[in-house]
């Protein structure tokens, strides 16, 4: 089997009403999807999320890359995963969601071949998955109120408390959240980079009253010797790293410094699947966990996301939600998985499952 063809598609998604974490208010973007094509009429899409504080990405940059990648792909066969990753590798540094959205399209491709939803070709551990919803930062009664909502109406059990801006802010919104949604429904705070390390451990410490399970990137990326000594100083709170955790070797150096309990995987940053499995498996050998979470991406990313939390023991915790803030929340692709409040149960189709008529 070869591939024959690479077809670029760009595509914008509408948020509801604008999203605020500690470094960038969004209200849209633009993504990229792709279709790989083969001799034997196999087809494999994938999606691009370019996210430039993260990422580093621009979507003209992502657009640039994918055209070099796809002068490489054609001839190549799709199944061999590992040799075309070392192509991309060769001739590109970073470009995370670039390379995420060529591995998402030869994993659909590969699930298509084997006649296997993806989550089976990527391990096959479950098939039902209960995420997370995220709260972006807003006025603490604000954000009480969504959480409320959350809850009571559509069935979460899990929230992610944005923050990072202040932690006196910080603290408050957790308190009024707690009181609105009880003492059962476990929180977690991810504070994307926003505090140095003395307002960490306030706020940490702070944190603990309203029982915070689990708390996300305090420090900068950059920051592994800050996040070893926070650590090293806090208990009773599983410290996490997000924007830390871009490569394999990322992964590596994170858990041989004992800096983190657990690691969030984002295809977008790490290069999709493959990758994002490596690191997996690269925590669990260092007896730690891992939670998949996502950028704005559409239904086939998420999709995505969510096999990998379903194909590996190791990956207990997802924070695919993103696309439960979209006007169009199937982004024009129904199918891969149904939800029933926080659960999402994955569908028993080849590949992604989706419909794409892309």
């Amino acid at each position: 089997m070869r591939i024959t063809d690479v077809k670029i598609e760009k595509f914008s998604i509408e948020l509801t009403e604008p999203f605020k974490v500690a470094f960038a208010e969004i209200s849209r973007c633009e993504n990229l999807l792709i279709k790989i094509e083969t001799d034997e009429g196999y087809c494999g899409y994938g999606e691009a999320a370019p996210f430039a504080p993260v990422t580093g990405e621009t979507f003209d940059g992502c657009a640039e890359v994918l055209g070099m990648f796809r002068q490489g792909l054609i001839g190549m066969n799709p199944l061999d995963i590992e040799k075309i990753h070392v192509m991309m590798d060769g001739l590109v540094h970073g470009n995370g969601s670039a390379k995420c959205a060529v591995d998402i399209a030869l994993h659909d491709l590969k699930g298509k071949v084997m006649n296997q939803p993806l989550f089976r070709v990527l391990g096959g551990y479950q098939d039902v998955v209960q995420s997370d919803i995220t709260i972006g930062i807003a006025s603490p009664e604000r954000m009480a109120e969504l959480a409320e909502n959350y809850v009571k109406n559509q069935g979460y059990h899990i929230l992610k408390i944005k923050a990072g801006i202040n932690p006196d802010d910080d603290l408050r919104a957790l308190s009024l959240i707690r009181k609105a949604v009880g003492e059962d429904i476990r929180l977690r705070v991810d504070a994307n980079q926003g505090y140095d390390v003395a307002r960490a451990v306030y706020a940490l410490e702070g944190m603990k009253k309203y029982g915070v399970e689990a708390v996300e990137q305090c420090l900068p990326d950059w920051d592994v010797d800050g996040a070893v000594f926070l650590k090293s100083k806090i208990s009773g709170i599983q410290l996490m790293l997000d924007e830390s955790i871009h490569t394999v070797k990322d992964a590596a150096r994170v858990c041989k410094a004992n800096a983190a309990d657990i690691l969030n995987i984002k295809l977008m940053k790490c290069g999709g699947l493959y990758r994002g499995g490596q690191i997996s498996t690269i925590a669990e050998n260092f007896g730690m966990t891992c939670m998949v979470g996502c950028m704005l991406e559409s239904k086939v990313a998420i999709t995505a996301g969510l096999s990998l939390v379903a194909s590996r023991r190791n990956i207990t915790e997802a924070d695919c939600d993103s696309f439960m803030y979209y006007k169009d929340a199937d982004t024009g692709m129904p199918g891969g998985f149904e939800r029933s409040g926080d659960m999402f149960q994955l569908l028993e189709k080849p590949g992604l499952g989706l419909d794409i008529s892309f």
